[in-house]
């Protein structure tokens, strides 16, 4: 379905390099493959080894701030299906799951998890068009302001 090379080289010509795969912080995988199907664990935003950012979206965390580590946790869950699968193997997002650490008050959820949507976009167009949730929660592991999730269709 997909040319080879054809997400790879996206990410080149968008001047993106995935990251390693965040090593799990507990018992699971990052990603596994069932059917034609890949399910990326929650991925909070870390950045060569170390959580970016800590605290609530809408207290310590602005939603603009929030929004970039939400496009980071995406970038972490696309290096998890690399890794299993091979990036060039993706047919289509599926559903986007985002979960926003949230100050009390604070509903700009959607916002923050466009940061995660909108690169999906700008990489697959409109094969990264996807169902989604985007759920405010009282605290996230390691007190990460924003965890994103990933379902992608495979060849």
């Amino acid at each position: 379905m997909s040319d080879m090379g054809r997400w790879t080289d996206r990410l080149a010509e968008l001047g993106i390099e995935l990251p390693g795969v965040v090593t799990p912080l507990a018992a699971y995988v990052p990603a596994l493959r069932s059917g034609s199907h890949v399910y990326t664990s929650g991925q909070v935003p870390m950045v060569a080894g170390e959580l970016a950012a800590a605290g609530k979206v809408g207290a310590e965390i602005s939603a603009e701030d929030a929004k970039q580590h939400a496009r980071t946790c995406a970038l972490n869950a696309l290096a998890a299906v690399d890794s299993l699968v091979g990036l060039d193997s993706v047919v289509r997002v599926v559903k986007v799951v985002g979960f926003v650490a949230s100050a009390e008050g604070f509903t700009g959820q959607p916002g923050v998890i466009n940061g995660a949507s909108e690169l999906l976009g700008e990489i697959f167009g409109d094969a990264g068009r996807h169902a989604r949730s985007a759920v405010g929660v009282a605290e996230l592991p390691l007190g990460a302001p924003v965890e994103v999730e990933l379902i992608v269709e495979v060849e």
